[in-house]
């Protein structure tokens, strides 16, 4: 891991495809190969709790190119690394997964559903209303609120008017997402037991991860 981070150091001094393509060998060898090898550990420890996890570390790892169209931020390459682990990997952002971010400084541990369709939000609601009290086991659960502390996301200022009365019971009735996120300094990646370490954060997420899913697979 601290191949990748020292690398991703100098990639943000120097965040231009000359400099990319001259050290194209040294993206190879010290960041790419690295980060997806412990992709691969990931998906096959968390395979042992979800054997629909069927995916490649390629499916999950996200480009290190930016797509700069419609950004005032032209830098042509990310300065992190990331990955999404599903069933569907990077490409099914709506169904509920597991997320890792690295990068100088900061590493990210999480989860959760972040894009989702306003259609399947309308039985995430219902599920959370109608299995109340699981919900709530949930995002109390001991060992999430420790490692998470709550589920995130953007709100609704207004809902619809079913749910209007719940919301004053449940305020997560209102979320357009719902993802679990834990920051820390990005030398817990060169800790011995990373990899015990990674799977323990995000098992902590699974089975909020499960309602969710159950909820968005209804629709």
């Amino acid at each position: 891991m601290q191949s990748i981070i020292d690398y991703l150091g100098d990639l943000q001094k120097n965040n231009n495809r000359n400099w990319y393509h001259s050290n194209k060998k040294r993206y190879e060898q010290e960041c790419k190969v690295p980060f997806r090898a412990f992709v691969a550990e990931l998906i096959t420890g968390l395979q042992q709790d979800d054997p629909e996890i069927q995916i490649q570390p390629k499916d999950a790892v996200f480009r290190i190119a930016r797509d700069t169209r419609f950004s005032k931020d032209k830098t042509p390459y990310k300065t992190h690394v990331s990955a999404i682990i599903s069933k569907y990997g990077r490409k099914g952002k709506e169904h509920p997964g597991f997320y890792i971010h690295l990068e100088p400084g900061r590493l990210m541990l999480g989860g959760g559903a972040y894009f989702v369709e306003r259609s399947s939000l309308d039985y995430i609601w219902n599920k959370i209303k109608v299995e109340h009290d699981r919900f709530r086991s949930l995002v109390k659960d001991e060992d999430f609120v420790e490692k998470f502390t709550e589920i995130q996301g953007e709100r609704y200022k207004r809902i619809p008017k079913e749910y209007r009365e719940f919301v004053k019971q449940e305020p997560y009735i209102a979320n357009k997402q719902y993802f679990f996120m834990a920051e820390m300094p990005s030398e817990t990646a060169l800790r011995d037991d990373f990899l015990d370490f990674t799977l323990d954060y995000l098992r902590a997420g699974k089975p909020l991860n499960d309602f969710l899913a159950e909820a968005i697979s209804s629709s």
